[in-house]
């Protein structure tokens, strides 16, 4: 059963597409946790979250699968659960916060909000990921190596 799940090949394209999803997710996730890069930290981001409707475990998740996937993604570790965690994040981020702002990202600055493009894109890596494993120098590779 472990086997399956840390499984993957030595792609050098997993690689890329984790090690990049993980660096770009990671700003997001600091904010919301730790209140780095301008965020309001988990007390602020909870309150956002909860108060939009979002029930408190699921708040709570996004939360700990944006910071904790991104670094799970960068390392390639647990690579399948970290792209799982952010890919959901955002599809629940496009259904409730950026559907009504259409496909394009506000860089004109003349919408009220962001579109879902860049959440289309995640969502893609993720599936990706999700199927292939980690790739290339993951720490999910070498745990597969200690398993056989």
């Amino acid at each position: 059963m472990f086997q399956k799940f840390f499984k993957t090949d030595s792609d050098i394209g997993s690689l890329i597409l984790r090690a990049v999803a993980g660096i770009v997710m990671f700003p997001h996730g600091a904010q919301k946790l730790l209140g780095w890069f301008g965020g309001y930290g988990f007390e602020g981001t909870m309150g956002y979250l909860v108060g939009i409707g979002i029930p408190t475990p699921f708040a709570f998740l996004v939360i700990i699968a944006e910071f904790f996937g991104s670094i799970g993604l960068i390392l390639g570790l647990f690579t399948r659960l970290s792209a799982f965690g952010v890919g959901s994040v955002m599809i629940g981020a496009t259904l409730i916060s950026h559907t009504e702002h259409g496909f394009f990202m506000n860089w004109a600055g003349t919408q009220k909000g962001e579109g879902y493009e860049f959440h289309l894109l995640l969502m893609a890596i993720s599936l990706v990921l999700i199927v292939k494993g980690g790739g290339k120098a993951s720490l999910d590779s070498m745990i597969e190596e200690k398993l056989e």
